[in-house]
């Protein structure tokens, strides 16, 4: 199951944050000087990135997005686009919106996008051969949730996936075959049950965010398959001194009768996803972050991870997967109360990653 992918280090360079070029930046915010409240802070996000990664190679891209108010008692809604190129000819791109409306009660996501990955593996699936790959893939994704009670929420969501993963080689088409591993084309449906006590939407300091979702893939709804998964995410913000926060995560995955492009996968820092599988998954995280000045805070991380099913259990340590490190963030819109955050996270042998992303991990 514990395929042997060597991870290099992730490198990357993030500058001029919040860039836009229809408006004036947010003013920083000084521990001693309240924020201007009469200037308009700018409605455009532009965050551009540059990374290099074992899978993608030396890629650069951006989040452009654009923010509104649907009502006054509700958190401002974004639409926007998303897309990298890599040096590889590999790209990823996809068009977002994410609304508020009616006092938060309401609340809608949509994703639709797609890309093409070429990876290198020097030992693909544990066999010990060097392999690359190419990954088709294409998504939708939508869920609506509707407030029922105080911070309680019901909704629903679908997911279609077009992900195609071919060798360029015999050997690899061959290794691929047999761990049956040649994509997935998956249509799905599904409830959802959430509360959200979170204070903020964007990086909470305080409150408890709770899911439960399922997704009953059938061909009837486009895919190749029947099969169904469970999810459960708990994510708890505990406030403490001068802006620090002691945030954990604790998440599941479960499946039934899924194909191995199905499978669950490790989703700790550190590790790539889709790099280990299994039917089952549980993760457990814990950050430390710790409020330095102004928009500036540091995070201290841990989290632990268990693949199992067909056999396998969490009482064998190879099953078990390790991960640590360190980071930061930045505020970039103080008046959204959103961050960039940087981490550095080190798994088990040669695993290990550099993330630069747009919010925070969890």
């Amino acid at each position: 199951m514990k395929g042997q992918q060597k991870v290099w280090v992730l490198a990357g360079i993030l500058w001029g944050l919040s860039v836009s070029a229809f408006a004036q930046p947010d003013t920083p915010v000084s521990e001693t000087e309240l924020p201007d409240e009469s200037a308009a802070p700018s409605p455009w996000l532009l965050v551009p990135k540059v990374s290099s990664t074992p899978k993608v190679g030396t890629s650069a891209g951006f989040l452009a997005g654009y923010l509104f108010s649907l009502d006054q008692d509700s958190t401002s809604s974004m639409v926007g686009a998303v897309g990298s190129y890599s040096n590889t000819d590999s790209f990823l791109g996809g068009l977002f919106a994410r609304t508020f409306w009616n006092g938060d009660s309401r609340r809608l996501q949509v994703f639709a996008g797609g890309g093409r990955i070429n990876n290198d593996y020097s030992d693909f699936l544990g066999s010990g051969l060097p392999a690359a790959t190419t990954d088709e893939m294409k998504a939708f994704f939508t869920r609506y949730l509707h407030e029922i009670d105080n911070q309680w929420f019901v909704g629903v969501q679908g997911v279609y996936t077009n992900y195609l993963i071919a060798g360029d080689d015999f050997r690899t088409q061959e290794i691929l075959k047999l761990a049956g591993l040649n994509g997935v084309d998956s249509g799905a449906l599904g409830l959802v049950l959430m509360y959200d006590s979170r204070n903020n939407q964007n990086a909470p300091v305080s409150g408890i965010h709770f899911t439960a979702n399922n997704f009953a893939y059938r061909e009837a709804l486009g895919g190749e398959e029947n099969f169904d998964s469970l999810n459960l995410d708990f994510r708890q913000y505990l406030p403490h001194g001068d802006g620090h926060v002691l945030a954990y995560h604790v998440s599941g995955r479960w499946t039934h009768d899924a194909p191995n492009g199905g499978y669950s996968s490790v989703t700790l820092r550190g590790y790539t996803r889709g790099q280990y599988l299994a039917p089952h998954s549980t993760s457990v995280e814990v950050e430390e972050r710790l409020h330095v000045r102004n928009r500036f805070s540091i995070n201290l991380f841990a989290g632990a991870a268990c693949l199992y099913g067909d056999g396998e259990e969490c009482g064998d340590s190879d099953n078990l997967y390790l991960s640590y490190g360190l980071g930061g963030q930045y505020v970039i819109k103080p008046s959204e109360n959103m961050v960039v955050t940087m981490d550095y996270a080190k798994g088990e042998g040669d695993n290990s990653g550099f993330y630069l992303r747009f919010g925070q991990a969890f």
